[in-house]
């Protein structure tokens, strides 16, 4: 009879213990933030706040080379100081944003003078994709791509 506790209730452990651990919620993977690295730090974070109405997080380093940005709930934006002046970024590469009026983001663009343009390179044009969402693009100071689209209604 020990021998059989001895094995069994060590083996009975094992198995309920993978069996619990199959019942529990899986962890999602989540984005935890996207570092761009720009030209002027106050210039860039003005434009994040201003035009995209991202609001600041302390940040850990309090060195004056960062700022991060609250995106969502789990992410977010990280702007660091140090780059070069004249950079090229390729559209394919761009940050995305959704807001509940294109029709008003758009206005603000106007309002501010900057310039937006579709997703093959119109001027002061709109993109219907296929599913229906519509979108813009347009460039921050650093000249990185940032793509706003109307998917958050």
């Amino acid at each position: 009879m020990k021998k059989i506790v001895l094995i069994g209730l060590p083996l009975a452990i094992f198995i309920c213990g993978f069996s619990i651990k199959a019942l529990l919620p899986k962890k999602e993977t989540l984005l935890n933030h996207v570092a761009i690295h720009v030209y002027d730090l106050k210039k860039s974070t003005e434009f994040y706040q201003q035009i995209l109405e991202l609001d600041t997080v302390p940040e850990p380093f309090h060195d004056g080379k960062h700022t991060w940005f609250t995106v969502s709930n789990s992410s977010k934006l990280h702007l660091i100081s140090g780059a070069e002046k004249e950079t090229i970024h390729d559209k394919f590469a761009h940050l995305c944003f959704s807001v509940p009026s294109l029709g008003n983001f758009i206005t603000k663009l106007d309002k501010e003078h900057i310039p937006y343009e579709s997703w093959l390179g119109a001027k002061i044009s709109v993109t219907t994709r296929v599913d229906g969402i519509k979108q813009i693009f347009f460039q921050d100071p650093d000249g990185y791509w940032i793509e706003v689209n109307d998917d958050n209604k």
